[in-house]
């Protein structure tokens, strides 16, 4: 996917980690929410209130999901299932560009 049509942007960004991650909420024509995001090199950890998938355009992260032991190795076109309520961790290892899509609340 390199293009959304149809959707409102909210002009406030998410700004994590004193910016080195940011992200940009959308919503599209039919009410789904996504975040449309940038994360710089650098080592993050997340929680997270919905089920989410995280679908990365571009770069290399390494993904430690909840209840699992072993990282994951995640390039541009993989996805990750984040599951709702949980905490993940991500050693990004070069700028990376992700979509995130949320179940409904």
């Amino acid at each position: 996917m390199s293009q959304l049509s149809n959707v409102t942007v909210n002009l406030n960004a998410n700004i994590y980690f004193d910016g080195k991650v940011i992200s940009r909420t959308i919503v599209l024509a039919d009410g789904q929410r996504k975040t449309l995001g940038v994360m710089l090199p650098g080592e993050y950890a997340f929680t997270t209130d919905v089920a989410e998938i995280m679908t990365f355009s571009k770069g290399s992260v390494d993904v430690l999901l909840p209840n699992t032991r072993d990282w994951l190795s995640i390039s541009a076109g993989m996805s990750i299932d984040v599951p709702g309520d949980s905490e993940f961790k991500l050693v990004v290892h070069s700028v990376s560009d992700y979509i995130g899509s949320y179940a409904s609340a």
